[in-house]
């Protein structure tokens, strides 16, 4: 579908790497340092490629989308109990909040689901494809790219070996239910392997707050130089001294433009033969 190659390729446009900046934690977690007045804090996030949201807050925080060059907004779609593990929660029970279609009428230009693979409860497992097998269909209906968040239950307590599993074995499942890009967890030397046996692009997200920003910057460019296509910073960057400066600084910015292990799939052959991009093209743009 047209729509879903238009909003897909502006994301990782000129071959380069995204950086996004989540903020939907409240849906999860309630107000969180760096999110208590969102609608005011969001307006320091502008250089970054995209920003992730909850359905409600999208309302609350246009004026961060609405201009020409503002970031991409992702809609979160669902709700899990995958996040509740702080509260004492053990399973990965997701349910859908928003439609594809609604999130398009909302002004989004990607949604994000969560997926979780236990590998060991079946009937968790079989829920999880089922919910994000459905919200494959509907975003194919109308042509909203979608992210699928590989979240493993409480990840906190995995040992190295147990995550990379997971996120092995969960990133290829969610590309073949669909998902146009992944988010998850970087896994060390080994997540080479993942994206080697990943057709989509993966984003590594960076979990809870790390003791210092140059160790942030640190996992972002060894997730990259791993073949990771970008990444998606929460807590690191919202909850960071000066989180315009940390999008902007080196380390995070030059996610963007070292050398892809991958490149992007390209647009269809008849978008490369179009005039326009074409122009484009010739005027250093495409």
């Amino acid at each position: 579908m047209e729509g879903h190659w238009i909003r897909l390729n502006r994301l990782f446009s000129d071959g380069k790497r995204a950086v996004i900046v989540a903020a939907d934690h409240g849906l999860f977690a309630g107000p969180i340092a760096g999110t208590i007045d969102l609608p005011r804090a969001i307006e320091a996030w502008g250089e970054a490629d995209g920003i992730l949201v909850s359905p409600g807050m999208l309302r609350n925080c246009g004026h961060a989308f609405s201009y020409r060059g503002a970031p991409m907004a992702i809609l979160r779609l669902d709700w899990s109990t995958v996040f509740g593990s702080p509260w004492g929660f053990e399973g990965a029970e997701p349910t859908r909040i928003l439609s594809p279609e609604r999130a398009l009428a909302l002004g989004a230009d990607l949604g994000m689901a969560t997926f979780t693979i236990t590998m060991r409860d079946e009937q968790a497992d079989l829920h999880n494809v089922r919910h994000f097998a459905e919200l494959v269909a509907a975003k194919r209906a109308c042509g909203l790219p979608l992210i699928g968040e590989l979240f493993p239950v409480a990840p906190q307590d995995l040992s190295a070996d147990e995550l990379f599993t997971v996120v092995h074995t969960g990133c290829r499942i969610l590309a073949e239910l669909g998902a146009d890009v992944i988010k998850t967890y970087f896994t060390g030397e080994r997540f080479a392997d993942t994206v080697a046996a990943c057709p989509v692009p993966i984003l590594c997200l960076g979990a809870a707050k790390l003791p210092s920003e140059i160790d942030a910057l640190e996992l972002a460019q060894r997730a990259v130089a791993a073949g990771a296509r970008g990444v998606i910073f929460g807590r690191n960057v919202i909850q960071s001294r000066d989180p315009a400066a940390m999008i902007s600084r080196p380390g995070c910015s030059d996610v963007r433009v070292l050398p892809c292990a991958r490149p992007f799939p390209p647009l269809p052959s008849r978008w490369r033969r179009h005039p326009c991009l074409r122009h484009a093209r010739e005027r250093g743009r495409g």
